[in-house]
């Protein structure tokens, strides 16, 4: 989006300098990403990080409003709850659209937010190659409030594993070698020491929690919880012993109850200029004539599941569960990137890290998804290149 920039990387661009990058990368945790990586980083105007901390900002508010939890109440799964809920969430995320703002400029538009950890290891990762095989300026940063790698990784231990011994700390999923996103899961254990273990592998005795280790029992009292709910709920094939609901003797980093709460849910409550208009489906007045400009979403789904980006009237009235879904104004995506071929358009996300006790979270990363389709995503870019997973730099 800096055109100085853009025509610098582009014309220094190689494919055998970004094919050395997917090594690298795949070197330093001894696995190749699943997932597409980017050819390229993008480079955000200030402007663009100013008004989407502003919309950061409006939407931390409303979080911390004493009746948020009230209000989010009809976000939690009445199965599903869990207790001994954390004050408030450790990780924050909020997704933007980068969009014409109708007076010649960009402006972020909202997508999505979540009270759930994203790639946090790995964006750092993928920060470093990208400045390592290409040129990035030394005053352009992917971290914010003054973190450097080092700083920043200490942030992460500091909140994920405290005063734990690293063993008693483990990186939860579903599975976890067949996730897409594996990649940070072996980041975070080699950068905080901590095992990555499926949820198949946790014993219960009791109220305490346990996996095995060459015939070692060894206790878990802190859970980084990685699991996504959609997809566990999908999973009835798996057995365990270890189920949420649970009253255990267990600390969630990262308690699950915030990943509803935070979530599609809280978008109807939001009124900002970087939030476009959200209604839950039940509660939504008369049904729009210009339904093309609108998006219809269930509240918890997987990776885009569910999802009609062309919704018709009868799409909506067909919905069994209304309450389950959202209708959403469409934010159309700026093909803001110049490419070697079509432009791209892209999706920015904000990545906030909570300490126990602190008023507000803190800004810490950044992490960018390109597309050339109409959504964002592996499935919506096949055959396409200069797509997929990548970072933002700013100067700060």
């Amino acid at each position: 989006m800096i055109p100085a920039l853009r025509r610098s990387y582009n014309d220094q661009f190689s494919l055998k300098k970004y094919e050395a990058m997917l090594d690298w990368i795949g070197r330093q945790h001894n696995h190749r990403a699943v997932f597409r990586i980017a050819e390229t980083p993008v480079f955000i105007p200030n402007d663009i990080i100013e008004k989407a901390k502003e919309a950061c900002d409006h939407v931390i508010d409303v979080i911390l409003d004493p009746g948020f939890k009230n209000r989010t109440e009809g976000a939690l799964v009445a199965d599903k709850f869990v207790p001994n809920e954390s004050a408030h969430t450790t990780f924050l995320q909020m997704d933007f659209g980068i969009c014409e703002d109708g007076r010649g400029g960009y402006e972020p538009q909202m997508i999505e937010l979540q009270g759930f950890p994203s790639l946090y290891c790995y964006q750092d990762l993928a920060a470093r190659a990208y400045r390592k095989f290409f040129p990035i300026p030394e005053d352009f940063t992917h971290l914010f409030n003054g973190l450097t790698t080092e700083s920043y990784i200490e942030l992460l231990r500091e909140i994920i594993v405290g005063d734990c011994p690293v063993e008693q700390v483990i990186l939860l999923e579903v599975e976890p070698l067949k996730q897409v996103t594996q990649i940070d899961f072996w980041a975070t254990r080699d950068l905080l020491g901590i095992p990555v273990v499926c949820i198949t592998d946790l014993k219960v005795s009791g109220r305490s929690v346990y996996y095995e280790k060459k015939g070692r029992k060894i206790p878990v009292r802190r859970i980084y919880n990685r699991v996504i709910f959609d997809e566990l709920w999908q999973r009835t094939d798996l057995t365990r012993e270890f189920f949420f609901p649970d009253d255990l003797d267990v600390e969630f980093v990262g308690h699950p109850n915030w990943f509803f709460r935070i979530s599609k849910y809280t978008l109807p409550f939001l009124n900002s200029p970087y939030v476009p208009k959200t209604w839950f489906l039940d509660e939504l007045p008369s049904i729009p004539d210009n339904l093309s400009d609108y998006v219809l979403k269930p509240l918890f789904s997987f990776a885009g599941q569910g999802v009609i980006i062309n919704p018709t009237r009868r799409d909506v009235e067909s919905v069994a569960s209304p309450e389950q879904f959202i209708l959403q104004k469409k934010v159309r995506y700026a093909p803001v990137i110049e490419t070697p071929n079509e432009p791209a358009k892209f999706e920015f996300r904000m990545m906030f890290l909570w300490k126990d006790n602190e008023p507000r979270p803190t800004l810490v990363n950044n992490l960018i998804r390109l597309s050339k389709a109409d959504m964002v995503g592996v499935r919506y870019n096949v055959n396409k290149d200069w797509v997929g997973g990548s970072v933002g730099f700013a100067s700060l």
